[in-house]
């Protein structure tokens, strides 16, 4: 079955923040978990989307292109979210993390080499 074409392979940001709120966002189990154990709430990733920047992006990624997003949380701290933008009208949450310097560089944009 062929996707539709109705989305592009790149996600733009100005494109989730205008999908971005509470009622649009839907949660994968795996994301509810993380939420749980980081103690991050939809308020950060809401906020992170609205302020942040696109750092890298998934075109490749199935049944969706994806992407991962570095912005503030509510408290100013840098957070990781990765999202996809399937329909433009929904925004799926894959995951979200505080960055560690140990795997990222100062910007927390660019990855560290192993």
């Amino acid at each position: 079955r062929q996707r539709q074409m109705c989305i592009r392979d790149r996600l733009n940001i100005e494109d989730l923040r205008k999908i971005c709120c509470l009622e649009n966002i839907e949660i994968t189990l795996h994301a509810a978990k993380r939420l749980e154990q980081r103690g991050i709430k939809m308020a950060d990733i809401i906020a992170c989307i609205q302020n942040g920047k696109i750092i890298e992006q998934y075109p490749t990624d199935y049944p969706y292109p994806s992407c991962l997003i570095l912005g503030l949380s509510v408290n100013n701290q840098h957070l990781h979210v990765v999202v996809v933008g399937s329909n433009l009208e929904t925004l799926w949450l894959i995951t979200t993390y505080y960055p560690d310097t140990k795997k990222w560089e100062a910007d927390f944009q660019t990855r560290k080499e192993n």
